[in-house]
């Protein structure tokens, strides 16, 4: 009996999906990053570009790909020691001939 590997240019023989372990390129991140896909996005929601539910699904799942997901992050303290946020702003000097586009 012959066996048959998976690989990535093969989807059709192991089904949907990727292979465990798959991880995008930086190039492709870049590509993506690079692309007008937000663009046309925005300008769907707007009403200004029609775009086919398909073309908006895509477009989403591969602003996934380089977009980081925002998450809620909640900063709490022990109720015996609070956390204290201290704000100062300090203005410092600049002495006469330091920055001169001279």
């Amino acid at each position: 009996m012959e066996e048959t590997t998976q690989t990535a240019i093969e989807p059709a023989k192991r089904g949907r999906g990727r292979l465990k372990g798959f991880r995008m390129t930086q190039e492709h991140r870049d590509k993506i990053a690079k692309s007008n896909i937000l663009y046309k996005l925005i300008k769907c929601a707007e009403g200004v570009e029609e775009m086919s539910p398909t073309q908006a699904s895509v477009g989403v799942a591969l602003l996934k790909k380089v977009l980081p997901d925002l998450q809620s992050v909640e900063v709490a303290g022990d109720p015996d020691n609070p956390l204290e946020v201290v704000t100062r702003v300090e203005l410092v000097g600049v002495k006469s001939g330091e920055n001169s586009k001279d």
